[in-house]
């Protein structure tokens, strides 16, 4: 890539990993304490599942905090809380941490919680959620953490999905200046689920007390009688975790992580794509939710022996748009990770960024954006300000670890604004037209990764595997469908244009529209509806709705808005950033009867949308576009 005649680190790595990828992940595992090493390192027998580190057994919450103290490390900062929600900053040792984990990993157990049961995890930014996910790691069972303050309904669908054994939460979660009360939705979440989920262990926080119920316990007192749990060893195609992502069809899907590759994965990316080893400092400013927080606040950094920052609270607003340079002074971060969100936010409130000037952030070598597209006014304005390299790089869910990054550790190479670079060691990305024949360099298609996928991606989607063969494999023959399109240039660089699909991206969260409409169809005076992600400049995309009436009902726009909006905020959450519906006369629908969102959207973000051939009506869409220009209201 170079253009040299010898290939650089990078380009050996990578052709090591398509060419020898036994040899290549191998000596990767090194990275990771094994209690018995793997007979087999990729079994691809049964693509489109395919299975790392076959007969290996380990256990992660070892591998993140036992053997650092065992080799001598315990007094070295591990974790730091920092929450300027509650001005609160607190420092726990790989010894403290790995104490406090096997101490609740005991409470799990006095609850009747065993291997391979689900315990659902319900927390805000704080350090026991990191705790409870360390501590059902520690026994083997599989933790799934659900965004705190997510709506009932949503938590409730995961209840019956995952089936957990028991439920960790905390009283409360802190949302800017607002508090946020979780019990009294996670007592309407067990009272909407047919589930049983066991008891339910609530973190008592002082800015809200919960009212408890006889299936609850209260953290700290269990605590105090717990007995320590050891470490578990489990197979490396255990599954550590489940996480649930938005499906097209307003069902979440299940995300089934293993442990082996998992750890492997993210071992073998800290020094590699990140450049953080033993002793450094990482800051990702995402929430324990999300696939960012699992990967980079919690696991990841652990695994390697570095130090984690786990911030409570905003870009801006907490109080200002000087918090994540405050942090990096203060804790002498190296590497920032967030999302482009995060930063258009801070450009908006500080355009000529006075509030770094209070800060030394002489410590910090790179800035991490992923999550959502990285426009490049947006970079380039970071990489101005920071004075130091902004890498965009893009990942999935269902990935856990970068598919495409610009390799700091391994080779730093061009950064090219719009691109996350090139493709990651162990994923080989191909470009596919519609009948699946690969595209030459520079033309646009689906995203896809050639099977078998790398260790660390997910194994499946939880108790249903037709699902994930369906959603994800059954495509293309042979490749996994990211829902993404896009096209690689001729240096090799990958350029993602945006979702193929009807997963939006608000904010770095991928929400979906069909859960949305199934909410707008719900109400009593709505015949049919669409919701869109329209672009926005702050939020990356944002949600807007369209509602055809049923015939004979005449209603005020403002208050129909209003109500509309207010239950999709009740049941799909806040987070959805849905604040605008528009009555349309009709919905414009091909022949088949499938309502054209495609040519909505494009329409709605400004484009020349040709109208397809297979439209019913053209009329129905030009009596649209006026609904469509005119910019969603706030």
């Amino acid at each position: 890539m170079s253009g040299e005649d010898q290939p650089g680190p990078y380009a050996t790595a990578y052709d090591r990993s398509m060419t020898d990828p036994d040899g290549f992940w191998r000596e990767a595992a090194g990275l990771i304490d094994w209690y018995r090493e793997p007979d087999t390192i990729m079994d691809s027998s049964a693509l489109p599942f395919s299975r790392w580190f076959q007969g290996g057994e380990l256990n992660t919450c070892h591998n993140a905090l036992d053997r650092h103290v065992d080799a001598g490390r315990g007094d070295q900062v591990a974790l730091i809380h920092d929450s300027p929600v509650t001005d609160d900053r607190q420092r726990y040792t790989y010894s403290e941490l790995r104490d406090r984990v096997a101490r609740f990993a005991g409470v799990l157990r006095s609850v009747g919680v065993d291997k391979g049961d689900r315990v659902i995890i319900y927390m805000p930014m704080i350090p026991e959620a990191a705790v409870a996910m360390l501590a059902c790691a520690r026994i083997g069972a599989v933790h799934s953490v659900v965004f705190g303050g997510f709506a009932a309904r949503e938590l409730a669908v995961r209840i019956d999905d995952a089936r957990p054994s028991a439920i960790v939460s905390a009283s409360c979660g802190i949302e800017g200046k607002r508090v946020i009360e979780y019990k009294p939705l996670l007592d309407k979440a067990v009272e909407l689920a047919e589930h049983d989920p066991g008891r339910v262990i609530v973190f008592q926080r002082p800015q809200a007390e919960a009212a408890m119920t006889e299936r609850d316990v209260d953290w700290a007192e269990a605590v105090k009688a717990a007995e320590p749990a050891d470490c578990v060893s489990v197979a490396a195609t255990d599954p550590l975790y489940v996480l649930y992502t938005s499906g097209t069809t307003g069902k979440p899907k299940g995300v089934q992580r293993d442990n082996g590759g998992h750890a492997v994965a993210l071992a073998w990316s800290m020094p590699n794509i990140y450049n953080v080893g033993p002793g450094e400092v990482m800051f990702t400013a995402s929430d324990v939710g999300w696939v960012v927080g699992h990967s980079y606040i919690v696991y990841a950094p652990l695994l390697i022996g570095a130090t984690t920052v786990l911030y409570e609270g905003k870009p801006i607003g907490t109080p200002d748009a000087g918090q994540f340079w405050r942090v990096v002074q203060e804790h002498g971060v190296k590497a920032l990770f967030t999302a482009p969100t995060a930063f258009r936010g801070i450009k908006k409130e500080d355009p000529d960024a006075v509030l770094l000037r209070d800060y030394d952030i002489s410590s910090l070598e790179t800035l991490f954006l992923a999550g959502e597209r990285l426009d490049p006014e947006t970079w380039t304005w970071a990489s101005e300000k920071l004075g130091v390299p902004v890498v965009d790089h893009w990942w999935q869910t269902e990935t856990g670890w970068p598919i495409a990054a610009n390799l700091r550790g391994l080779e730093p190479m061009e950064l090219k604004a719009g691109s996350p670079s090139v493709p990651v060691p162990g994923y080989q990305v191909e470009i596919l037209d519609v009948d699946g024949s690969v595209l030459p360099r520079g033309e646009e298609g689906a995203i896809t990764i050639k099977l078998p996928l790398p260790p660390g991606c997910l194994q499946t989607l939880w108790d249903d595997d037709e699902r994930f063969r369906e959603s994800y494999m059954s495509r293309y023959e042979g490749y996994y469908l990211t829902g993404d399109g896009g096209y690689l240039d001729e240096d090799g660089y990958l350029y993602v244009m945006g979702r193929t699909d009807d997963v939006i991206n608000v904010a770095g969260h991928r929400l979906s529209t069909g859960s949305m409409e199934e909410v707008l169809s719900g109400h009593p005076d709505v015949a049919e509806c669409a919701v869109i992600g329209v672009h926005d400049a702050m939020k990356g995309q944002v949600p807007r709705g369209f509602v055809v009436l049923k015939a004979g009902v005449e209603r005020d726009e403002a208050e129909l808005n209003a109500e509309l909006v207010k239950m999709v905020r009740d049941e799909v959450g806040a987070v959805a950033s849905f604040k605008n519906v528009a009555i349309v006369p009709a919905l414009p629908k091909t022949r088949s009867g499938k309502v054209l969102r495609k040519t909505m959207r494009g329409i709605a973000d400004g484009k020349d949308e040709a109208v397809p051939s297979t439209i019913d009506d053209p009329s129905v869409l030009d009596a649209l576009r006026p609904a469509l220009q005119k910019g969603p209201e706030v």
